[in-house]
């Protein structure tokens, strides 16, 4: 209806407006004719490239590369197109390539046909790669392929070149389903305990053994049940894939022993557990796997010259007081999203250990437990958000749900020790008082980050145990009692020259070598405190 009186009122402004389209439509065809845009001439090979080769970055056998970017130039004055855009070795080809969005022919990735350019334009290649130790160079175990770009004057070419490490992978078994699909074994963190279950599986036989033949990738948690014992050599490597680990179970063991480096200081003897994407912009990516966990029950467990790095949290040891003490010595811990250490009512004797950059604190003991560290550097200068932990942090309680536990700190002991950070607070005590329980920290020739602004910790008990020991050095704003390391946002946590640590530590129970195997003077000389000895 309404339409109709218009019409009816305004015949000859309707007959106008059709006039004005017809005409704004016949303008529109012509100026697109005369576009330069669609008027391409073939590609005469004048093609520039923001590499004339593309190292894709180590990856393990199988395991598909990160995404990397090749930019093709066309630095002419003339719109082209280039009749072909392909990989050397055609479909069998274990590249695969993107060009401006698009996937070629059969959206397999590896044909491109009429690519067209713009004059004074770039384009964008993204290429990806997956393949087998099988197709890599038996010599030198690269895998090669090319990109080749046609022109009316013959072919140029871009070099892809990817190194494949063969590898040993663990991983649950797949098991196929009656009606189709498949289900996937699973650990039981709780022995007869189905909710318990986690993906994952349990190690078995030769499993567990690590050696340094090859790499280890994991995927989902590798359990070790009781009686049983993960050994794992000098010089292995251990790589998660997300959201993997390793779950040491009730009655189960880890003996991760390396070594000292050799005196060409290469690391050939230390053990390695992180990530398994090897590309360098993940040598540093906090947060990229799990966690080792040392279930309540597991014994015996020890951790020697191995180095952890890029978990969520390094090592879980959980309610170990009756259980053997867990050994950490000579081991770094870096980038880990949550926690360096965490121990729930658990038994340490760590010496010689290097923690630094974890989203919450590098070191957490709650609800209580015995604890005993010499020489060691607890750091944390995360870089990642605002962190509200302090870097080591005491608690003699635990909550779940709407559950406080409470037990025992039956002793802390931090002789010799660095504690420091980015953070005004680097130390955190909390004490929920129980008639009966005991709560005990020492603090001993340690330097100790403690910038207390507002003095609100000054007469507190819990902190004057440390704040008023004068064998400790307490570090504040204008303070001398700078540890001077080489280079905490590389976690290259050694001291340098005039760094407080130097000959401050005390000689009663110093560790004979440092982290590095460096001896440290012997008593009645004081050593450095730290778990680096100060080399000139």
């Amino acid at each position: 209806m309404r339409l109709y009186i218009f019409n009816y009122f305004y015949p000859n402004l309707i007959f106008k407006m059709k006039n004005v389209i017809l005409l704004l439509s016949i303008l529109a065809l012509t100026l697109t004719s005369c576009r330069k845009d669609f008027d391409t001439v073939i590609n005469k090979g004048n093609l520039e490239f923001s590499k004339t080769t593309v190292y894709l970055d180590t990856v393990f056998t199988g395991i598909a590369s990160s995404t990397y970017m090749l930019k093709v130039y066309n630095r002419s004055n003339e719109d082209i197109s280039i009749p072909s855009i392909a990989l050397g070795k055609g479909d069998n080809s274990k590249y695969r390539l993107m060009v401006d969005g698009l996937r070629g022919e059969g959206g397999k990735g590896k044909v491109f046909k009429n690519v067209e350019l713009l004059a004074n334009d770039s384009l964008f290649v993204f290429i990806e790669e997956t393949a087998d130790i099988a197709d890599a160079n038996p010599t030198d175990m690269l895998y090669t392929d090319e990109i080749q770009f046609s022109s009316t004057t013959g072919t140029q070419k871009v070099n892809l070149v990817t190194l494949i490490q063969d590898a040993i992978f663990l991983f649950p078994d797949r098991i196929p389903q009656s009606g189709g699909g498949y289900s996937y074994e699973n650990l039981e963190l709780v022995d007869g305990d189905p909710k318990s279950k986690i993906y994952g599986f349990e190690l078995t036989g030769s499993e567990l053994h690590f050696t340094n033949n090859k790499p280890y990738v994991i995927y989902g948690y590798a359990g070790v049940k009781a009686g049983d014992v993960l050994t794992i050599d000098p010089g292995a490597r251990i790589h998660f894939h997300k959201e993997s680990g390793i779950f040491i179970k009730n009655g189960g063991s880890i003996h991760a022993i390396g070594g000292y480096p050799p005196p060409n200081g290469a690391l050939t003897n230390e053990i390695i557990f992180e990530g398994d994407r090897l590309e360098p912009g993940y040598s540093d990516v906090a947060g990229q796997w799990g966690i080792i966990y040392l279930a309540n029950g597991s014994t015996n467990n020890i951790f020697d010259h191995v180095t952890i790095k890029n978990a969520t949290v390094g090592i879980f040891v959980d309610r170990q007081v009756v259980a053997s003490t867990t050994q950490i010595k000579n081991t770094q811990i870096y980038n880990c999203s949550d926690y360096g250490i965490v121990a729930r009512n658990g038994k340490i004797n760590g010496e010689n250990i290097v923690v630094n950059k974890c989203g919450q604190a590098s070191l957490a003991c709650i609800l209580g437990g015995t604890y005993d560290f010499l020489h060691c550097t607890f750091a944390n200068f995360w870089n990642g958000s605002n962190r509200q932990t302090p870097t080591v942090y005491l608690d003699n309680t635990y909550k779940e749900g709407t559950t406080l536990f409470i037990s025992d700190l039956l002793q802390a002991n931090f002789t010799n020790c660095i504690i420091y950070g980015s953070n005004n607070l680097e130390v955190g005590i909390n004490k929920v008082n129980t008639t009966g329980l005991t709560f005990t920290t020492n603090f001993t020739n340690s330097l100790i980050r403690f910038n207390d602004y507002n003095n609100q910790y000054t007469s507190n008990p819990l902190f004057t145990t440390f704040l008023n020991n004068g064998n400790n050095l307490i570090s504040k704003n204008g303070s001398p009692n700078d540890p001077k390391f080489k280079n905490a946002s590389k976690n290259q946590m050694n001291i340098l020259a005039g760094s407080a640590a130097i000959t401050n530590g005390s000689p009663l129970l110093s560790q004979v070598r440092d982290i590095n195997g460096i001896d440290r003077p012997l008593s009645p000389l004081k050593p450095d405190i730290g778990a680096y000895k100060y080399i000139p």
